[in-house]
């Protein structure tokens, strides 16, 4: 039976959207496994938009839904419409647009909290008993919508490899439990049916974070 997945995109562009390296490995993956896939996104002002050569935000005003239709040429559909009863599983790629638009993890760090639509989503899939796939930073809205938690946002003890393992910190000082996991290592928490792993919360080779991508993929595809 062919699986149906629905992935969830930020934008476009890791400083303040999707991770468009974690979008396209994910697709890639999914496709291979045979999988039928919908892309949404919530017709939502952005935060802000970064100057990618600068790292630096601009003037502009942009929507989320209308900068994600750039990852999935033209076809993205009003996250607003999204029936979670029509899906096998759920797939939410990383980078700021999750720290950003679908949360404000960006400005408030531990005192965050989600999109209505994408919490709603999340708890939805997981009411359901199917599976839900986070890679990056993005196991941080599952964190939030699903109290105790078990994820991986890579390593919890910083250093040049682990520029980011302060999340893994905070993550367990809300109550969830962080598992330490190298990046072609997934996480999954089997009782939520929740599969993450860091992607490019690690510096390293791309290569590898497109692998341990492709391991999360089967992982969820196993589960559903």
């Amino acid at each position: 039976m062919v699986k149906k997945v629905a992935v969830i995109l930020s934008g476009c562009g890791v400083y303040d959207g999707t991770e468009v390296h974690e979008a396209s490995a994910v697709m890639v993956h999914l496709s291979r496994a045979g999988a039928k896939i919908q892309m949404f996104a919530p017709d939502v002002e952005m935060m802000h938009v970064v100057n990618h050569c600068e790292g630096k935000p601009g003037l502009d005003k942009r929507n989320v839904l209308e900068e994600s239709a750039r990852i999935a040429r033209g076809d993205v559909t009003d996250l607003d419409k999204l029936e979670v009863s029509a899906f096998d599983a759920l797939i939410i790629p990383g980078g700021f647009g999750v720290a950003k638009n679908l949360s404000d993890w960006a400005t408030k760090g531990k005192d965050y909290s989600i999109n209505d639509q994408v919490e709603k989503i999340i708890k939805g899939f997981h009411q359901a008993k199917k599976p839900m796939g986070m890679c990056c930073i993005s196991p941080v809205l599952a964190a939030k919508a699903i109290p105790g938690c078990e994820i991986t946002v890579g390593h919890d003890s910083e250093c040049e490899k682990w520029p980011y393992a302060q999340v893994a910190k905070t993550m367990s000082e809300m109550g969830c439990k962080h598992k330490n996991k190298n990046v072609g290592e997934v996480h999954v928490d089997s009782k939520n049916k929740l599969v993450t792993t860091s992607a490019f919360m690690c510096n390293a080779p791309i290569h590898e974070i497109f692998d341990g991508l492709g391991v999360m993929i089967k992982e969820v595809l196993k589960l559903a």
